[in-house]
């Protein structure tokens, strides 16, 4: 499945964003990359640390982008659609969450 222009909603992007993270290893690695970034942010709010939140974006791409190069071998969605795929890596989080997309 590829991206294209005319997938307007959000439902239709996440489709297209699944068909990306079919591999496993790949999701769980966006997984603990997501919660480790909320753990983070969380912390740094909590302690008032704010410089630390210069790490979200490493750990965030950090932990995806070895998902995609090293395991699922495609190109990350962020770099077409930054929004919609930081929308979709929360969504993929809460959906492994509640037990979807082990």
């Amino acid at each position: 499945m590829s991206m294209s222009k005319n997938q307007q909603t959000f439902e239709q992007f996440y489709q297209f964003y699944l068909s990306q993270h079919q591999n496993r290893v790949c999701r769980w690695l966006h997984f603990i990359g997501t919660l480790l970034l909320i753990l983070l942010t969380v912390f740094s709010l909590y302690t008032t640390q704010y410089t630390l939140l210069w790490l979200l974006p490493c750990i965030g791409y950090g932990f995806a982008w070895i998902g995609h190069f090293v395991f699922e071998q495609n190109k990350p969605a962020t770099f077409k659609a930054p929004v919609r795929s930081l929308l979709a890596d929360f969504r993929l989080f809460f959906d492994m969450l509640c037990g979807h997309y082990h």
